[in-house]
């Protein structure tokens, strides 16, 4: 499946990283020198991604205005901006006005991935399905729970399950290739029992409707740039990286 376009939603507050998020908008966070975002959307570029909308909202002037500084070779960017943190599948529902019919990557602004994973993502999605990134954890009760079978095929998607439950190490990791099978789920979605409209249920539903994701496990490391550990964590990658 060939996808040229690409979501990327950065709207969040970052509200656990305290003062850290407090002036600076999460995704421009520097990592190694360099705003998580600009790595990511680096990566989506040299992967064959040409056009991406950017889903902003906290801080957003300062998105605007680093990309407007130093745009990314080879990529348009377009933004939307996400009034009410409502949750993910509203955010990149919020985008659909400006993709163009067919597949896409959809990413998340604060998940740092070796650049490598976004070609390997792509070339991994199912004719008429799609993929996810997926990595390993002890037990994945605070993300999603993918069930795979031995093709690497998804069987099954639980989000947030309660700790101790998953009979899967697989976490969903964020980014994932999505047709536009995504927007009838998305539009039947009930808000979770956190209040939000998460896009893991959306994908969730379709796997149980019979469409074929392919689950792709991360080369390198991953990281969810959610907390000052997290993001100390992947600082001290980063510096350590050839």
């Amino acid at each position: 499946m060939t996808a040229r376009q690409a979501v990327v939603l950065a709207a969040g507050r970052g509200t656990r990283l305290g003062a850290l998020g407090a002036d600076t908008p999460k995704p421009l966070l520097e990592v190694g020198r360099r705003p998580l975002l600009f790595r990511t959307l680096e990566g989506l570029a040299a992967a064959g991604i040409e056009r991406a909308v950017i889903v902003v909202g906290h801080l957003r002037e300062r998105v605007l205005e680093a990309l407007a500084a130093s745009p990314v070779p080879g990529l348009t960017v377009q933004f939307v901006t996400q009034e009410r943190l409502e949750g993910t599948a509203r955010a990149v529902a919020l985008a659909r006005p400006l993709l163009a019919p067919g597949p896409f990557l959809a990413t998340w602004g604060d998940i740092f991935v070796e650049p490598q994973n976004y070609p390997r993502l792509l070339a991994a999605a199912l004719p008429g399905g799609g993929a996810i990134l997926v990595n390993p954890v002890d037990d994945p009760w605070a993300g999603a729970a993918v069930y795979i079978d031995d093709a690497f095929r998804v069987t099954r998607i639980v989000e947030k399950p309660p700790p101790g439950t998953s009979a899967t190490n697989w976490n969903n990791a964020g980014p994932a290739v999505l047709d536009d099978w995504v927007w009838p789920r998305v539009e039947r979605l009930e808000p979770s029992p956190r209040g939000e409209y998460e896009l893991p249920r959306a994908l969730a539903a379709a796997v149980g409707e019979g469409v074929e994701l392919r689950a792709v496990p991360v080369e390198g490391p991953w990281f969810d740039i959610g907390t000052p550990e997290s993001l100390a964590a992947a600082r001290r990658y980063a510096e350590s990286a050839p």
